[in-house]
């Protein structure tokens, strides 16, 4: 990894483990990270962030050139530039060497997972968890067509008022489907007048987790901060807990919907209920959004789009 890549992802990842430890996993001295601050950028690093990125694509599509590149970085991964930016980079940082004999590189988020031991794991360090302050997220597979299709869920589950912000389910536990999860979660997170930006979000070591795409898009683009768990399911009881009450209470739902498309209206029709009429004896026998809307009787609640239910 040169220089210029540790810089980069030193910036990304010191939000959620600190800047020592972010420089330690990245084995980059300090003094090179306040002097590449403290530079004008020629026109690699100008465009330095997109690097890790571009790296992950030609690792995953060796068969992309400049144009489908462009399109990947676009679609998922949230980054607008020109073919034209594309094909320089491509050529500067050679990328076609890469696509064709390097093997791929350890995760910088993983390293510093690793550098942070259990530091990595933010929920572990709080004393006590605030109204607005943690939410938990994974995979879980679903059967559906009586057996013969599988499908995964990824619900956006609240700490404290047990609501579900948002979900997706998707024929892949991939990217993707956790970007769509997220983006209907900080849609509600809007209309209840939530900042997302003070939020840790915690899950599992999943490869989509600690990929650039994802902690680009809440690491930098939407500021929260991500923990991560270090002992697998026992460190994320709260999702094992709900995916255990949803898949159970609603299993001849799911298992009968013959489509994709039947099963993600199933779900979106048994979040509705979950978020807004089933009773949880953890919080006062109430729905998570009547706990919430008498919690704090202040919100105004919009009833819109994907997000509607969670």
């Amino acid at each position: 990894m040169s220089t210029l890549e540790k810089v980069t992802w030193v910036e990304q990842l010191r939000t959620s483990f600190g800047l020592a430890t972010a420089l330690e996993a990245l084995q980059l001295p300090k003094s090179t990270w306040y002097y590449h601050q403290n530079q004008k950028v020629d026109y690699g690093e100008k465009y330095a962030s997109l690097r890790p990125a571009l790296e992950e694509i030609a690792r995953q599509h060796p068969a992309y050139g400049y144009r489908r590149t462009t399109t990947e970085l676009h679609e998922n991964y949230g980054l607008k530039v020109s073919q034209a930016v594309v094909r320089r980079l491509h050529e500067l940082w050679e990328l076609k060497l890469l696509r064709s004999v390097r093997p791929p590189a350890p995760s910088a988020i993983r390293q510093a997972i690793l550098s942070a031991g259990e530091r990595a794991n933010l929920v572990a360090t709080l004393a006590e968890i605030g109204w607005f302050e943690v939410v938990y997220t994974d995979f879980s597979e679903i059967r559906y067509a009586h057996g013969q299709a599988k499908a995964y869920l990824m619900p956006i589950l609240a700490h404290r008022c047990k609501l579900v912000y948002g979900w997706a389910v998707a024929s892949q536990a991939n990217t993707a489907l956790a970007l769509t999860a997220w983006q209907a979660a900080r849609q509600r997170l809007e209309e209840l007048a939530i900042n997302y930006q003070a939020l840790i979000m915690h899950h599992d070591q999943d490869p989509v987790y600690t990929s650039h795409a994802w902690a680009h898009q809440l690491l930098i683009h939407d500021g929260l901060r991500l923990s991560y768990a270090l002992h697998g399911a026992r460190d994320n009881p709260e999702m094992e807990s709900f995916f255990s009450r949803f898949k159970s209470e609603n299993h001849s739902l799911l298992w009968e919907a013959p489509h994709l498309t039947a099963l993600d209206a199933v779900v979106t029709e048994r979040m509705g209920y979950y978020n807004g009429e089933r009773r949880h004896s953890t919080i006062e026998n109430l729905p998570p959004l009547t706990y919430l809307q008498r919690r704090r009787p202040t919100f105004g609640v919009v009833e819109s789009g994907r997000g509607e239910h969670g």
